[in-house]
């Protein structure tokens, strides 16, 4: 069974997106962190989205790389680097197979992305992060919290596929397979990567639970 198939509900999603919609609206969080990167910083944006972090790391002048699985994705962003004279590199590939050398970014940011999948698919995408990143570079990412897991169990019936791994029947993205994790099994699955601060919280709505986290590249 794939278990990387979100991005096909996401690119659907996308086609109905503009700058009006949530997803165009940059995290706070986020803008915080890159505003303490280096001048110029090579960041990769990892899940992409409709590009609302990776366009605002090119306004604030770091060399942006937008990847995403989802072809309007990758379309899109271009489409809005174009017309704001913004220089920024897409790419189409899957999370698990980064197209990049080893050490060729100083920061990895991927929001609400590397959940999408089984234990095998995070375990390889942070093996990815932590290859592409340089030792001392940062990544700050989202993953769903295992104590958001009976709220969504509340909510449709679900179906765990493999340890951590649930999909639930009716709409939206969570029929596809998400990944949900302990603090214990995150710090785990971290690998190479030093965890600086983890906190587990809400996504504007109760019971949205999202890790945060921030953590450096070992050398």
């Amino acid at each position: 069974m794939k278990t990387d198939s979100a991005h096909v509900y996401w690119d659907a999603e996308w086609q109905k997106s503009d700058a009006a919609s949530p997803w165009a609206q940059p995290e706070a969080e986020v803008i915080a962190h890159a505003a303490t990167l280096p001048a110029g910083a090579r960041v990769l944006d990892l899940g992409a989205g409709i590009g609302r972090h990776a366009l605002a790391f090119a306004r604030m002048g770091h060399r942006v790389t937008a990847l995403d699985a989802s072809e309007t994705s990758v379309a899109t962003i271009a489409q809005t680097a174009r017309q704001e004279g913004l220089s920024l590199e897409t790419v189409l590939a899957p999370m698990t197979e980064l197209p990049f050398a080893d050490a060729s970014f100083d920061h990895v940011l991927s929001w609400n992305v590397i959940y999408h999948g089984d234990e095998t698919v995070v375990r390889r995408t942070l093996a990815e992060v932590a290859r592409v990143l340089r030792p001392g570079g940062t990544v700050m990412a989202t993953m769903l919290s295992a104590r958001r897991l009976p709220v969504e169990q509340a909510k449709a019936r679900g179906h765990e596929v493999s340890p951590g791994t649930w999909i639930f029947e009716g709409e939206g993205d969570k029929v596809h397979p998400h990944y949900f994790c302990t603090a214990a099994r995150l710090a785990d699955l971290l690998g190479d990567l030093e965890l600086w601060s983890l906190a587990d919280r809400e996504h504007g709505t109760p019971g949205s639970w999202h890790w945060h986290l921030l953590a450096e590249r070992q050398g």
